[in-house]
């Protein structure tokens, strides 16, 4: 036996034995200073072939005997943590794949969440920070005139690339941001980078080196698909030492060559992604095509035939199906996405589509559920276009997806834009297609084309075709109707509810709105249990314009009694087990009926509404002899005088003065209070949009009116709760009820009882003009600072007199 050997191996027996059982923290010190003898950091270190011995034997086993004796308690053996850093430099400083491997062995073999578990993980992040990883990879590179151990290379390869699934899955949750993905595969591109640069400069001086492993670590990490981030590193840098130097292409041609060929179409797919041209590619991938027929095969067959990157087409459906993008983008660019979505579908072939069908329809669901929750129409319409046009692009075989939705040219452009080209060498074939039109039969657009249509041989169209007959005009017919319409207002309430004779029911419809007019005693008798009826009335029969009949009456109602049924709506609109669409009914009824009832002069039209239908312009009505008179006597009469010559109307108390505030206050008492099946500050968002547009308008019809101040001050701390929020739709309601504020007030009084309120609104309507996404917010915006800077000019000049 070799005595230097023995030497060595007795030496590092004697250390493991007081390592593993001295509880002295001098005696464990100074072993271990010992110890670095070998390593070649001390003043006086070992002779080569004793170092070559201990890093090659030994050292794995004195590492794995510190981990053995890791505890908080041994760490403090010696104060100012001397010993922890000691013990650490052991990992930091000695051969690095050895110290790479025992590591990793700790961490998996630790159990559980620990305090020695945390503390190796802590160690290996910083392993990779100072560079150690590099190393490891270095010292494969250089041992191509060592006898070569192929054990050793395949564990430190699986070691190297699964670095981030060990990790994540033995931490948990208190993995570190070292070892993410993303994180860790970005920090290896920039470390085979480095040890490149030392296998350049090895081949400068004269020195042997191999690039098979860092090309095995290349194909690993492009196989698990990590090929943006571990090629993000490689590519840039390898594209500018490339350029006019010989030998940094050589070796980054080896590299690729060396690449195994089941992780060839992996490596090459990534190149061909990461390069910024062709010009690039062909300078880091050289001859390989002429070397290699699996890289042969990728670049001029499957690559160029059989493969198809969506790259585009998924990066548009991510924004497109973001709901931030959403609300935060202005619809102007929204339309382009849309357009661009649908260009891509278009284009998109079968069996392009076969490999990305579900994540496709994934993006796209999650984009239309968002559009389809918008309170804006424009936006929701984009999100029906592209929901048709993707589900039978993406599922042909399936239903057809259809929507109702008003056709306009943006739609018909979209529709356009989907239906890809004809790929012809007709010149008669130029130009783009022409979308259908949804809902057209096929056959008819042909025969209104002009175009010749076939007739089946042997047909008798032409003996018997009916062409010759000219139809009767019958558009001026009225259909009979065999019920009579009620004459009471109680009859209509007794028609809508209980009566099956459908007739009847809709002529009791018709008739209400004149019937409450001109009875408006009895019209209050029964005036809650109305607007009830009406409110939950649903459409029976085919009835020409039901939803305005119904709510023409319903506002009739409400302005015949408005005190009472007001508290009734308002009431049933935070109530239980109504739609959406009845909510909306609400607000849109009190909104009518406030303005009905803030109209000067307004007894005299209901009259005459009520009195029944005026005379159709063709029917003649005698004048009366005093009119003629006065239209002589008008028209020969010189007037000097550049003032009217009839007399304004006579001066009338507002009627909504009295009841603005059974409109008003219940309905923003409690919109923060959600119910079981209503949440206006969550996904009801669109009816919340809406009462901010109505309590907006109300404000604007109580001008002058007694509660106008105190709603002035409840509408501004309303704007205030809700002044971040998302939807465009939402923001501009409040700022419209910003503007009635301003417009409903005096100067005087906006300024004595809301001071506060109308400098944090300044402030905010400032930075919505500013910087709010949607363009129609901002100049609302705009338009409410102009009404402020109005009011204070009103204020200087009246305090000037």
């Amino acid at each position: 036996m070799d005595p230097v050997l023995s030497a060595v191996r007795l030496s590092v027996q004697e250390a493991v034995h007081v390592l593993s059982s001295s509880e002295d923290g001098g005696h464990i010190f100074s072993t271990l200073g010992s110890l670095k003898h070998y390593l070649g950091e001390t003043e006086n270190p070992a002779l080569p072939e004793e170092q070559q011995e201990f890093a090659r034997i030994h050292f794995p086993t004195v590492l794995r005997c510190l981990v053995r004796r890791l505890s908080p308690g041994w760490l403090e053996l010696l104060p100012d943590g001397q010993l922890e850093q000691l013990w650490a430099s052991f990992f930091l400083t000695g051969p690095a794949d050895q110290a790479f491997l025992v590591l990793m062995e700790a961490i998996e073999d630790a159990a559980g969440s620990s305090f020695r578990l945390m503390k190796m993980a802590r160690l290996l992040a910083r392993f990779l920070s100072v560079g150690r990883m590099a190393a490891v990879l270095e010292g494969q590179c250089r041992q191509q005139a060592e006898p070569a151990f192929p054990l050793l290379q395949a564990t430190l390869l699986a070691k190297v690339v699964s670095l981030p699934d060990h990790l994540g899955n033995r931490l948990q949750q208190e993995n570190l941001a070292e070892f993410l993905p993303q994180n860790y595969f970005l920090l290896l591109g920039k470390e085979v980078l480095r040890v490149l640069q030392g296998v350049v400069d090895s081949l400068r001086g004269g020195s042997d080196c191999s690039v098979s492993f860092l090309s095995q670590v290349l194909g690993k990490a492009c196989i698990l698909g990590r090929q943006k981030e571990i090629l993000g590193a490689l590519v840039p840098r390898l594209m500018a030492l490339t350029q006019g130097h010989c030998l940094w292409q050589r070796v980054c041609w080896r590299l690729v060559e060396r690449v195994p060929d089941r992780a060839m179409e992996a490596v090459l797919t990534g190149l061909v992604e990461a390069a910024p041209g062709p010009r690039v590619l062909s300078r880091l991938l050289g001859n390989l095509v002429t070397k290699s027929k699996k890289a042969q095969f990728v670049m001029t067959r499957k690559l160029l035939l059989l493969r198809f990157s969506c790259t585009a087409l998924k990066e548009l459906l991510e924004t497109w199906g973001s709901s931030s993008a959403i609300r935060h983008t202005p619809l102007a660019q929204q339309s382009y996405i849309s357009k661009a979505t649908l260009i891509c579908l278009a284009h998109l072939q079968e069996a392009e589509l076969r490999d990305c069908r579900a994540e496709l329809l994934a993006s796209l669901m999650a984009g239309v559920k968002c559009r389809l929750d918008s309170s804006l129409p424009p936006v929701r319409r984009l999100g029906m276009i592209v929901a048709e046009v993707a589900s039978a692009r993406i599922h042909p075989e399936g239903p057809p997806l259809r929507f109702q939705y008003e056709e306009d040219d943006l739609t018909r452009e979209m529709l356009a834009l989907a239906t890809p080209w004809p790929v012809t060498d007709s010149p008669s074939a130029e130009g783009p297609p022409v979308a259908p039109v949804r809902g057209e039969d096929p056959d008819k657009k042909t025969a209104a084309s002009g175009g010749p249509q076939a007739q089946p041989e042997g047909s008798d169209s032409e003996l018997d075709s009916d062409d010759e007959f000219v139809p009767y005009d019958m558009s001026g017919d009225t259909e009979l109707k065999s019920g009579k319409a009620p004459v009471y207002v109680r009859d209509c309430v007794e028609a809508l509810t209980a009566s099956e004779d459908w007739e009847r029911w809709e002529a009791a419809l018709r008739a209400l709105e004149g019937l409450v007019f001109r009875s408006p005693a009895a019209a209050r008798e029964v005036s809650v249990e109305l607007a009830k009826v009406l409110l939950h009335l649903e459409e029976k029969t085919a009835v020409a314009g039901f939803e305005g009949l119904r709510q023409r009456a319903l506002v009739a109602v409400t302005v015949t009694d408005p005190a009472r049924v007001a508290e009734y709506l308002t009431a049933q609109f935070y109530a239980l087990n109504y739609s959406l669409r009845q909510r909306m009914d609400i607000l849109d009824v009190l909104t009518l009926a406030a303005q009905e009832l803030s109209r000067p002069g307004r007894l005299g039209r209901a009259q005459r509404s009520a009195s029944g239908p005026s005379p159709q312009p063709s029917s003649t009505v005698a004048p009366t002899w005093r009119a003629v008179v006065e239209e002589r006597i008008r028209s020969k009469t010189r007037r000097f005088s550049k003032g009217s010559a009839g007399r304004g109307l006579a001066p009338v108390p507002n009627e909504f003065n009295a009841v603005a505030g059974y409109f008003f206050f219940p309905l923003i008492q409690r919109f923060d209070k959600p119910l079981v099946t209503f949440d206006l500050l969550g996904e009801d968002q669109l009816v919340l949009g809406r009462l901010a547009h109505t309590l907006g308008a109300l404000m604007y019809l109580a001008e002058n009116t007694s509660v106008a101040v105190p709603m002035g001050k409840a509408l501004l701390e309303f704007v205030w709760v809700l002044r971040f929020h998302g939807d465009g739709y939402m923001r501009r309601g409040l700022l419209s009820a910003v503007s009635a504020v301003l417009l409903s007030l005096p100067a005087e009084r906006l300024l004595a009882d809301l001071p506060d309120e109308l400098l944090e609104t300044r402030s905010w309507l400032a930075d919505v003009a500013e910087k709010d996404p949607d363009e129609d917010c901002r100049l609302l915006a705009v338009k409410a600072l102009l009404l402020l800077e109005k009011l204070r000019d009103k204020l200087l000049a009246l305090s000037s007199h």
